[in-house]
């Protein structure tokens, strides 16, 4: 299927998660990525929605996730609406099916942070505009997609790879088994008992795996994970919401800390990689994510043009 017929077919479709798409389409995704980016950085228009205007639903705060949103629509030539859960009828009692049915009439298309995925689910089941997951408690596909963005641009490719996840089996861990499975990347989690990732994401990933020739391998021991990693990936002990966890989670994951010892273990050209922000000293020390293997800031970057490439073809 070439790169046409791929952008027919996802034209209207939702961005739930990454384990809905093919791997030829995660493909086109970042084909596009990487073709906006050097058109934004060689200055040159690229106005793929012209007129065009997203929603954007916070019911969760942010700040990458707000800004590369709301600038990449600005750079497609099209418009986007902040919305946040004090703004709409959703934070006093609205349904979440009635806001999908009247904002679906308004707007091009609607990106949603919010904390379940079924609400995302069910704002797209009664929308009739693309609707586009900006992270839930469960995934966190658009990160993903910049994750594999600034991969490749690294690596100058993705299958055959091995990633390392180390910490907390949450959201953007199991976004990553998807993105890794997808690609044929190989992904080792290594996570504290108690804290492991969901089974049926777990489950999920190794069906997408078995098309590709990846593994999705889960174990308790860091330096299992780490061992021989192009990638090394992790996040926060305490994500949004957890803040009353976060003395807990620094004993238990105390010896989960990516630091110069860890990644001995990894491959001697290895990537790290996280989303931001980061507690230094925490999950990970500066030494790391200040030295001459991190990309985080080019990670960080590629959301602006992951997310360009994926609202251009749902919503072009």
């Amino acid at each position: 299927m070439n790169q046409n017929q791929i952008a027919v077919q996802l034209k209207g479709r939702d961005l739930l998660s990454l384990h809905d798409f093919t791997p030829q389409e995660i493909t086109s995704i970042l084909d596009l990525a990487a073709d906006l980016k050097q058109k934004q950085k060689q200055g040159q228009p690229h106005e793929l929605l012209k007129g065009k205007t997203l929603a954007m639903i916070f019911q969760k705060s942010s700040t990458r996730t707000r800004v590369s949103f709301e600038v990449g629509m600005f750079q497609l030539g099209g418009h986007a609406l902040f919305l946040s859960a004090d703004d709409i009828q959703l934070g006093r009692g609205e349904s979440i099916a009635d806001t999908g049915q009247v904002l679906g009439r308004f707007v091009d298309g609607i990106m949603i942070r919010t904390f379940a995925q079924s609400d995302v689910a069910q704002l797209a089941e009664h929308c009739q505009v693309p609707v586009i997951n900006g992270l839930t408690d469960l995934l966190h596909p658009c990160q993903i997609l910049a994750d594999l963005q600034t991969v490749r641009e690294h690596k100058g490719k993705l299958a055959g790879l091995k990633l390392a996840w180390v910490g907390d089996g949450n959201n953007v861990c199991h976004s990553l088994m998807f993105g890794c499975a997808k690609t044929g990347m190989h992904i080792s989690a290594a996570c504290p008992e108690g804290y492991l990732p969901d089974d049926k994401i777990v489950a999920a990933a190794r069906e997408d795996a078995a098309e590709t020739g990846a593994t999705v391998t889960v174990t308790t021991d860091p330096a299992e994970a780490v061992a021989g990693a192009d990638v090394v990936v992790t996040d926060v002990w305490a994500s949004m919401g957890q803040e009353s966890e976060q003395q807990a989670r620094m004993s238990i994951f105390a010896s989960y800390q990516v630091n110069a010892k860890l990644t001995a273990g990894a491959a001697p050209d290895y990537i790290f990689l996280h989303c931001l922000p980061a507690h230094r000293g925490e999950e990970v020390t500066a030494e790391i994510i200040d030295g001459p293997h991190s990309v985080v800031f080019d990670e960080a970057e590629n959301r602006l043009h992951a997310q360009k490439a994926v609202m251009a073809l749902l919503m072009g």
